[in-house]
C-alpha cells in the first residue's frame, strides 16, 4: 500500500502518472520477474525515476519509444543509482550501463538503436548475472 500512496502523492505533485505492467528477463535459463512501470508518453520519458528516494527490489521503469533509434539517458535529479538497459525491438539486451551515478549530467548512450530502456535498481544486473543478449518478455516486444 505504500507503493501505491507515493506513486499517487507523485502524480499529485507533478501531474505525470504512470502505469504498471510485469515483465520478465530471461537470463542463464532463469526468468527474473519485475513489475515495472511504463513511461510512453513524452512526459513520462522526461519525468522517469527523477526525485525518487529509493525503489522496491524487483521494481523498474520500462521506457517505450516511438521508433527504433539511439537513446541517450542521464542522471539529472535522479537519487537513486540505476542499472539501465537498452533493449532493441526484438526484446534483447544490447547494451547495460551499470551502477550509475546519482545526478550526474553524464550523457549515457545505447550506443546503438533501440525501441526502450528498462531502469532497475543498482547492482540487479550484476547479482543476477544479467547481461547483453539476454531477453526481456513483454508484451510490447510482441508488435
Amino acid at each position: 500500500m505504500v507503493a501505491v500512496s507515493s506513486r499517487l502523492s507523485l502524480a499529485a505533485e507533478t501531474g505525470v502518472v504512470f502505469g504498471q505492467s510485469e515483465l520478465s528477463v530471461l537470463s542463464g535459463g532463469h526468468h527474473y520477474k519485475f513489475t515495472v512501470e511504463i513511461a510512453e508518453t513524452y512526459d513520462q520519458r522526461a519525468r522517469g525515476l527523477m526525485f525518487r528516494k529509493e525503489m522496491a527490489d524487483h521494481n523498474g521503469m520500462l521506457f517505450f519509444f516511438e521508433e527504433n533509434r539511439v537513446v541517450t539517458m542521464w542522471m539529472k535529479n535522479t537519487y537513486i543509482p540505476l542499472d539501465i538497459i537498452f533493449i532493441d525491438q526484438r526484446g534483447i539486451i544490447v547494451h547495460i550501463a551499470k551502477s550509475t551515478v546519482p545526478h550526474s549530467l553524464d550523457v549515457i548512450s545505447s550506443h546503438e538503436p533501440v525501441i526502450s530502456v528498462l531502469e532497475l535498481n543498482a547492482g540487479v544486473t550484476n547479482s543476477l548475472d544479467i547481461h547483453v543478449g539476454d531477453k526481456v518478455e513483454h508484451p510490447f516486444f510482441a508488435r
